[in-house]
């Protein structure tokens, strides 16, 4: 929000009636592009957005680099704060909820 030179000012608008998990998958998506942006590897520049260095301006959003390494990293954060192994994770697998007490 403060400038598109080594931002450091964020704001994250999400829903609030979200299940929480969704919820909680979503923040720590968003909060990866925070990272992205406060590392320098997602910079915007005017109308221009750039990924390490690359002109990504009208690439296609599923394509879009820093899309594909948050939506990878929303996984492994939430597993990890889950206290899973995302490597051995199933989308079957029953496990206790952190957050919910369930």
């Amino acid at each position: 929000m403060d400038s598109d030179y080594r931002p450091r000012e964020f704001e994250i608008e999400m829903h609030n009636r979200l299940d929480i998990d969704k919820y909680c998958t979503i923040l720590l998506h968003e909060l990866w592009h925070v990272y992205q942006h406060v590392k320098g590897h997602l910079k915007d520049k005017g109308e221009k957005r750039y990924w390490r260095g690359i002109d990504h301006s009208y690439t296609e959003y599923s394509d879009q680099p820093w899309e594909q390494e948050a939506r990878e990293m929303e996984v492994k954060l939430y597993h990890s704060y889950l206290g899973l192994n995302p490597n051995s994770f199933s989308k079957n697998t029953m496990f206790p909820n952190r957050l919910t007490g369930s």
